[in-house]
């Protein structure tokens, strides 16, 4: 069965798609194709050289000549659609295959020239979801930046005072806001990018998203989920610890031990084949066993409310899906996140979150950091 070549019109900020075709940054969109077996670009002056010598393209086209002679095949009009049909023609190419959320009016306008773009219907590049020992290193890396940040977080709270519901670090109440700013500073000093780190306190972190505001408090649990990109790579990485400043109740202890233990357990299902949604399962039975429930009704829902896991990569949420809902043979190579949680309001929430890569045995670990979630 002929499978048309990929088509690509996108910025790498906006598409792992790109960035995994080209593994260059380009930040204004541009085209790249592959024909004839060849990963084919074009690149405005602006950019030429530098694709040209760091990217993985094996020809680099200029814009300007493209320009040039797609006004003369339309009679002047030289857009990116005029651009693409004329250099389709040049390389016999009838047919692409195009992402799902290629630009619709670029879609519209290809094939009113004549192309056939065909849609992927899934992933463009189903081999993103197999990572290679390069690749699960720039993971890995953006986990060692976690790890930064999760320590900069750690020292702050272990030299935080408790002055009756608030905690003061240097003379003021410490916040979510300012755990984030100090953690993501260390991040960024040391080459990742991290967007909407998570520092939910208490009833906060009983909404999996909410990144948190206001005062932090003593006695409570914390969640601190981040998700740095590698400047120098773009790939991601992910891990959440819970922290608590103050003196843990009993009812907390015995959470957070066991959102650990239902990580355990899922950690070692994890190999090539199984199904996620076992994977899935091996975590809510270990919570049922604990009598953990988990419930949904008008007001929100409580208990284990979210998938145990996600593909990672050059996405934070990359191809791969480890839930009850999909299902999803883990593939040997795919990296996943593995990432249990219990919420409560009134008791708080706890989440650990760490990555592995799927191998034969048992799972590869990527991420490494400490589960000491009591701080005095």
């Amino acid at each position: 069965m002929f499978t048309p070549p990929p088509l690509l019109y996108a910025d790498t900020h906006r598409s792992a798609d790109m960035l995994y075709f080209g593994r260059v940054e380009v930040h204004d969109p541009f085209i790249a194709f592959r024909a004839q077996g060849k990963k084919i670009t074009v690149q405005s002056a602006l950019e030429f050289g530098r694709v040209k010598r760091t990217g993985d393209f094996d020809l680099v086209l200029p814009l300007e000549e493209c320009r040039a002679r797609a006004k003369a095949r339309f009679k002047g009009q030289a857009g990116p659609a005029e651009i693409i049909a004329t250099l389709a023609k040049e390389y016999g190419i009838r047919r692409f295959r195009v992402a799902d959320d290629f630009p619709a009016h670029l879609y519209l306008k290809l094939t009113k020239l004549g192309l056939k773009l065909e849609l992927a219907g899934g992933l463009l590049f189903p081999e993103r979801e197999i990572k290679s020992t390069r690749e699960a290193e720039c993971i890995r890396e953006g986990n060692r930046l976690c790890s930064v940040g999760f320590t900069v977080a750690e020292q702050i709270l272990r030299s935080a005072r408790i002055k009756g519901r608030t905690l003061v670090y240097r003379g003021k109440v410490l916040t979510s806001e300012s755990l984030r700013f100090a953690l993501e500073t260390a991040i960024h000093e040391q080459g990742g990018n991290p967007q909407d780190t998570i520092v939910a306190g208490g009833d906060q972190g009983c909404d999996p998203h909410e990144r948190g505001s206001g005062p932090l408090r003593p006695h409570e649990l914390i969640i601190i989920d981040v998700f740095p990109r590698v400047v120098k790579t773009g790939y991601f990485g992910d891990m959440t610890r819970t922290y608590l400043k103050g003196r843990p109740r009993e009812v907390q202890r015995r959470m957070v031990a066991t959102v650990r233990a239902a990580q355990q357990r899922a950690l070692k299902a994890i190999c090539a084949g199984i199904d996620g949604r076992e994977v899935h399962r091996a975590v809510t039975e270990c919570f049922e066993e604990a009598g953990y429930e988990t419930r949904h009704g008008k007001n929100g829902s409580v208990g284990f409310i979210h998938g145990t896991g996600h593909g990672l990569g050059l996405e934070v949420h990359d191809p791969g899906r480890v839930n009850a809902a999909v299902a999803n043979p883990l593939k040997l190579g795919a990296v996943v996140t593995v990432e249990p949680g219990l919420y409560y309001p009134g008791l708080g929430g706890c989440r650990w979150e760490d990555v592995v890569q799927v191998t034969k045995g048992p799972a590869k670990l990527l991420s490494r950091h400490p589960y000491r979630w009591e701080i005095p």
